[in-house]
């Protein structure tokens, strides 16, 4: 085994334990930190492909920007735990079904492998001066354009709805009436008192 491959494997092994941590983590504040370990074990593995754009960027954009919005959205929610967890009996079979579903794929990789089936090969070795943050950008704004904007859209749409969601009325929720602010005098907050000086004696 070589030394990258030892490197695709640890990385790898960390990345599945993190991603079982998201989906089982009692507190949605740990599952949003296992996401983050995960998404920093994805940049690894980008980094392998020689990705070194795809790494970045999931990197600067998921960890540094999104999952911190992320955090924030599920803290200000106040999510209620228990009864978030009334429906998973109900959805046990669904979900019992998809993991089957993912592991026969993923044995039938598996197996082809060893068979000596080749899905795809390694990575193409390139030159210094090759860069595929280029040619990303080349495929991304030509042939994938449309879906591109339909993607931007879609966070867009995602970015209210969480707004939305955090603006909605609580009880016994303390809310600034700026309104008032602005009017407030400064009559009604400072009295000033006027007082004879009277000697230290």
């Amino acid at each position: 085994m070589t030394f990258e491959q030892l490197l695709f494997y640890s990385f790898a092994a960390v990345l599945i334990a993190a991603a079982i941590g998201v989906i089982t983590s009692r507190n949605p504040v740990h599952s949003v930190l296992f996401l983050v370990l995960a998404f920093f074990n994805s940049a690894v593995l980008w980094m392998l492909l020689e990705a070194e754009f795809l790494a970045i960027v999931l990197v600067l954009v998921y960890v540094g920007a999104v999952m911190v919005l992320f955090l924030f959205v599920v803290m200000m929610l106040d999510i209620n735990v228990a009864r978030a967890r009334e429906g998973f009996t109900r959805y046990a079979p669904l979900g019992a079904l998809v993991t089957i579903v993912v592991a026969v794929e993923i044995a039938y990789v598996a197996r082809a492998r060893q068979l000596g089936v080749q899905f795809f090969g390694p990575p193409e070795r390139r030159s210094v001066e090759y860069s595929n943050t280029e040619e990303i950008g080349k495929v991304l704004y030509t042939e994938h354009v449309y879906a591109f904007e339909i993607a931007a859209v879609i966070l867009l749409v995602a970015i209210v709805a969480a707004i939305s969601l955090t603006m909605r009325k609580r009880p016994n929720l303390k809310v600034q009436d700026i309104g008032k602010q602005v009017a407030t005098r400064r009559g009604d907050r400072v009295r000033i008192v006027k007082m004879k000086s009277e000697s230290p004696d």
